[in-house]
């Protein structure tokens, strides 16, 4: 063992990645209907290799942390700002009642067993996963007036009392948000999530890599003119009874020729209609016999993503803006959806259109490039992340986190996640209003989140897995049980309260807001993985800031009423 001990000191990030593997590894089997996911199976590795002795540097966590955190942040930022008002006060309860009820827990559990002031500020920080809650603890029992031997030894069991609780309180909050509560709500994260998330879609089907409709809204097809011979172009494609096409090819006598809008077909012309399938099927009777295909009538269409922001067509109706575009503007372009936000919009003729709002156009690349002048700017698709952008957002998050405003001798800080969540939010709502910087692609996005979070979870284990242990194994388990009521009571009353007073009925949003009320990062990156979509974000980013608030100022009542 000692040339283990050896090499993971010379190398701590075989460690770390050890964890990530054999964590992800044991997180993938299943006991019925309880699986323990990657992120808790990474902290129990992390605490098994934490045994032969692993010294892993303090600003790795912080590095990981703060990428998880930003990544959710920046992907609920747009969704976040809209949640707030009077829709946020569950959310503000929820964060309320977990701190006073883990307030009441650890005191109760302290007098019942007579734990001292420092046990009982450890066991608080470490249950709740709350960290800030050992410098404020051991700020106010400094400030006791005990001499100084006595006031060290009870800052020295803050911390012990911290390594011993703080393994479970990750884990047993993975189990309460991410088993206990869809067992309790009677349905699955996964399944609440899909149905939230078409609410918020407004009926509008997302698909995933590789999905495609088997009939789609957009079809192209290929007629020889018979029927429709002696029409003009433009009375061809207003005759689709209000389903809109367009003649996008003209073939004649084996040669492709230009199109105007007077010009009449002749039978034989072999046109290629371009539109919506009601209109295109629809209009099948009046043009003449469908073709399979025919040499040179294929036409490469694209799709691009447009932010609105000219003034002509912001702040009018669909219904405006249709009139205003009927004419050479809108012709061959169709409108897949529109979105406010990240929000899909109802495309209705009273729908009113805003400034920043993102719309996705179909047409020919001529088309296409057309209307994006008159109408705003176009968002390419890029695999690239905006590192400046990103970069720039971390950075300012950590500043924050630094600030320290003191009420009395009570400091209050928002810490490194605090503040690295709140330039998220605030990066992904201004992303959301100016499309054209700040990318940052999915996958990306994906493995900040996973990294960053797993990452961090493995690290935790790491440095404090084998004070954990040895710990338990001197002073026996008491302290450790304790914990795992101040661990698991709160979570369940604030669930009760949720359920029953505050009316939660959707599992994968319930879960966001009960994990972000208790602070419990692991615990919502279980939750995200089981939602497969970023439902819960909202809900755990508005508890997860005021938690970071609530818990830090149990430290010092800890420490008063204890």
């Amino acid at each position: 063992m000692v040339w283990l001990h050896s090499l993971l000191n010379q190398a701590p990030e075989i460690a770390l990645f050890l964890s990530l593997a054999g964590g992800y590894w044991i997180g993938k089997f299943q006991f019925g209907k309880f699986q323990l996911g990657g992120v808790a199976g990474a902290l129990l590795v992390a605490v098994v290799i934490s045994q032969v002795g692993v010294t892993i540097d303090n600003g790795i966590k912080s590095v990981l942390f703060a990428l998880f955190i930003y990544a959710v942040g920046f992907e609920s930022g747009p969704q976040f700002f809209r949640s707030l008002g009077r829709q946020s006060i569950r959310e503000i309860v929820m964060a309320v009642v977990l701190a006073v009820s883990g307030l009441a827990t650890v005191i109760i559990m302290a007098r019942l067993f007579g734990l001292d002031k420092g046990l009982a500020g450890g066991i608080a920080a470490g249950a709740l996963t709350q960290s800030a809650i050992i410098g404020t603890a051991s700020a106010a029992i400094g400030k006791l007036g005990l001499a100084a031997e006595e006031v060290q030894r009870l800052q020295g069991n803050v911390a012990v009392g911290y390594a011993v609780t703080y393994i479970f309180g990750s884990f047993g909050a993975i189990i309460v948000c991410v088993n206990i509560l869809p067992w309790f709500m009677g349905r699955g994260i996964r399944d609440d999530a899909l149905k939230a998330e078409s609410e918020m879609l407004a009926g509008a089907r997302v698909y995933g890599p590789g999905e495609q409709p088997a009939a789609p809204d957009l079809v192209g097809r290929i007629y020889r003119v018979d029927q429709a011979a002696g029409k003009t172009i433009a009375e061809l494609e207003a005759g689709s009874a209000g389903a809109a096409i367009s003649v996008e090819r003209l073939k004649r006598n084996g040669s492709i020729i230009g199109i105007e809008p007077g010009m009449a077909l002749e039978k034989g012309d072999v046109v290629l209609l371009v539109g919506r399938r009601a209109g295109v099927v629809g209009i099948a009777a009046q043009v003449g016999t469908e073709l399979q295909s025919s040499e040179g009538m294929d036409v490469i269409m694209l799709t691009r993503d447009v932010a609105v922001v000219h003034p002509d067509f912001t702040r009018h109706t669909v219904a405006q803006i249709r009139e205003a575009t009927a004419g050479g503007l809108r012709h061959g372009i169709y409108v897949i959806e529109a979105k406010r936000g990240g929000k899909p919009l109802p495309l209705t003729p009273d729908t009113m259109i805003e400034a920043a709002d993102v719309v996705t156009l179909y047409g020919t690349s001529e088309d296409v490039q057309r209307v994006v002048k008159a109408v705003g700017t176009a968002i390419l698709p890029s695999e690239k992340t905006d590192f400046v952008f990103h970069g720039l957002g971390i950075a300012i998050g950590l500043l924050i986190g630094l600030i320290v405003v003191r009420v009395g001798s009570i400091p209050l800080t928002l810490g490194s996640g605090g503040g690295a969540l709140l330039a998220g939010l605030a990066f992904g709502w201004y992303r959301s209003r100016n499309q054209a910087i700040g990318n940052l692609p999915t996958p990306a996005s994906a493995l900040l989140r996973d990294l960053g979070l797993a990452g961090f979870v493995a690290v935790v284990g790491l440095q404090s897995g084998l004070q954990a242990v040895s710990t338990i194994a001197s002073s026996g388990l008491s302290i450790f049980l304790i914990g795992v009521v101040v661990t698991v009571l709160p979570l369940i009353i604030t669930m009760l309260v949720g359920r029953y007073v505050l009316r939660y009925d959707n599992t994968a949003i319930f879960a966001g807001a009960l994990s972000g009320s208790r602070s419990a990062n692991p615990a919502f990156g279980e939750i995200l993985d089981k939602a497969g979509n970023s439902i819960p974000t909202a809900p755990f980013a508005i508890t997860y800031a005021l938690a970071n608030v609530f818990l830090t100022l149990l430290g010092p009542l800890v420490v008063a009423f204890a």
